[in-house]
């Protein structure tokens, strides 16, 4: 497995890291087997938020990998706080209070990052730098990241915290690409050129923060998966043209997309069924042409200006 640095950090990660939301779908066997194979396959960083299944994720993946202490220094454990029902919450006692829950959910003393959930727009940012400041004094977490924040929000939030921002969450998919399609037709009058982000793509680069897309193979919010969909016919027969050309799945190639992108990102995979995570890692492996890149681009009914 290729590893990239996460942010600023000096923390090395996998290209592909596990998302562990849907873990509990499977039974306790197929928990262990799922978990066991990932760490084979060098897929040791796994994705938790403390909203998945209620927290009940973050304890099935605890009993799955038998945590102990050595087991733990094998691992790279991220998780998400601050989505409760109705709302969201980064008041320092949050962040807290949530961040214990997680711990003895995981049965660890640590987590290597910690990603706020969402944008709170009552945030203070003077309370997440307090409470990000004891959980670092305390070794609790080491290093601190954000999810769906757009440029100004994570500014706002560096107004007052001093740890480098090492990572933000976003959607990204072959379908759901507006971050970089907007990039495309600036100052142009089409739908295309809409800045929905606020160029978080670019602002990421620049600051060498780790985009980790989320849903790769998701269309609009949660609505299904792109690939094999009758929705998306030319752009199914060019991945499928790219996958017999490179002898793999489509599944590789619609991750393989992602890893083109010179931003190094590290997409999170959410399947929970063992082969699509093998396919998923043989990504890694290949580097899709300038030609092919664009090709599938443009197949998913992107335009170019």
């Amino acid at each position: 497995m290729k590893t990239i640095k996460l942010g600023t950090s000096t923390l090395e990660v996998p290209v592909v890291a596990v998302g562990c939301m849907r873990i509990n779908s499977l039974d306790k066997n197929g928990a262990e087997r799922f978990v066991q194979t990932a760490l084979e396959e060098g897929a040791n960083f796994f994705d938790h938020a403390d909203i998945y299944g209620g927290g009940n994720c973050e304890e099935i993946f605890s009993d799955a990998i038998h945590m102990n202490s050595e087991i733990r220094e094998k691992i790279i454990l991220q998780s998400k706080c601050g989505i409760r029902p109705g709302m969201f919450d980064f008041s320092k006692e949050h962040i807290l209070n949530s961040v214990d829950g997680i711990l003895k959910r995981l049965k660890t003393d640590y987590l290597d990052v910690l990603l706020l959930h969402r944008p709170d727009t009552l945030v203070e940012p003077e309370e997440v730098a307090d409470a990000f400041d004891q959980l670092e004094r305390s070794g609790k977490v080491r290093h601190f990241g954000v999810s769906n924040q757009n440029p100004t929000q994570i500014q706002l939030l560096k107004k007052a915290v001093k740890q480098p921002i090492v990572a933000n969450q976003l959607q990204l998919s072959i379908t759901n690409s507006t971050m970089i399609s907007s990039g495309f037709n600036v100052n142009m009058e089409n739908e295309a050129a809409v800045n929905r982000d606020g160029g978080i793509l670019d602002f990421c680069r620049l600051h060498d923060i780790t985009i980790q897309p989320w849903s790769p193979f998701q269309y609009g919010f949660f609505e299904g998966v792109f690939l094999g969909n009758d929705k998306f016919p030319e752009l199914n027969q060019k991945i499928n043209e790219v996958a017999e050309k490179y002898g793999v799945s489509n599944t590789t190639i619609a991750i393989a997309w992602l890893l083109r992108h010179p931003a190094h990102m590290q997409p999170i995979i959410g399947t929970m069924n063992i082969e699509r995570l093998k396919d998923c890692i043989k990504a890694t492996e290949i580097t899709l042409t300038r030609e092919e890149w664009y090709d599938i681009f443009r197949s998913a009914g992107n335009i170019l200006p």
